[in-house]
């Protein structure tokens, strides 16, 4: 009974959705490849057509795989796409990192698909926020609100659970991906980010993701690497520990722990 109120809520939320979505003329989806972004473009393409198009940041916050991922994912299934890269690095207070971080990374890169939206006659910049974000540490939600960003997800209630069942129903690929994050949010904050550090830390990803670690984090504290798994798989990479760790160390890590806490969305956000 559960999993069909669940459907019945999501599919009438949708259906909304779309009639939002038809409001707009013309409609820049900014896309990251994540459950989210992909079912916020799928549906606007669905109800635009030629009036959307999706734009992907490329800069050292992102992580290759991640990149690659995205561009496959839109290719195969033949939306259009523009990627602009930014560097996120040449703002001081990005670098900087202080709690408030994700505000100014979200500042500049929306004022960057804004300009390019206004240049090419998009009429509305829209993005992935959803309703379960809401009880999440977000300082760069402020930026879109004063930006003027709309987030349609988040206005008719969608929830991360009901958009994965509706990306299911829908056959995108995303339904159960894991959900992504920057990649200074691996940085504690009040240290300083760098593009050795971010590359530090995705080579530190890939090589769990090569092992089968789908859902993981390696956190940095200096030549500290936290790895963060779901608890299930800490069996698993115990087993793996010098396939693991001898790499990481190659990396530059002195040493390579595993967080008994296992994986969860923010553990370096503010208490």
């Amino acid at each position: 009974m559960q999993n069909i109120k669940l459907l019945e809520d999501a599919l009438r939320k949708e259906a909304y959705l779309i009639k939002v979505i038809k409001s707009f003329k013309k409609v820049l989806v900014a896309f990251s490849g994540g459950v989210d972004s992909t079912y916020l473009l799928a549906i606007a393409h669905e109800s635009l057509g030629q009036n959307c198009k999706a734009v992907l940041a490329r800069g050292p916050m992102i992580s290759p795989q991640e990149e690659k991922e995205a561009l496959a994912l839109v290719d195969s299934l033949h939306f259009p796409v523009e990627v602009l890269d930014l560097d996120i690095l040449a703002l001081e207070a990005f670098r900087k990192n202080p709690p408030d971080r994700c505000y100014f990374c979200k500042k500049i890169l929306f004022e960057t698909f804004q300009c390019f939206s206004k240049t090419f006659g998009y009429s509305t910049v829209i993005e992935g926020t959803n309703a379960s974000d809401s009880t999440d540490y977000r300082p760069g939600r402020i930026a879109l609100e004063e930006l003027g960003i709309l987030s349609p997800l988040l206005e008719v209630g969608l929830t991360k659970a009901e958009i994965r069942v509706l990306s299911e129903r829908r056959n995108l690929p995303t339904w159960n991906k894991p959900s992504m994050a920057c990649l200074a949010s691996r940085v504690p904050f009040g240290d300083s980010i760098t593009a050795e550090l971010l590359q530090r830390i995705a080579q530190a990803e890939a090589v769990l993701y090569q092992k089968g670690y789908t859902e993981c984090r390696v956190r940095v504290h200096g030549d500290i690497a936290r790895i963060e798994v779901p608890i299930n798989h800490f069996l698993k990479i115990v087993q793996e520990h010098s396939e693991i760790a001898t790499p990481l160390q190659t990396i530059g890590f002195r040493f390579v722990t595993l967080d008994l806490m296992g994986l969860r969305s923010g553990s370096l956000n503010p208490i």
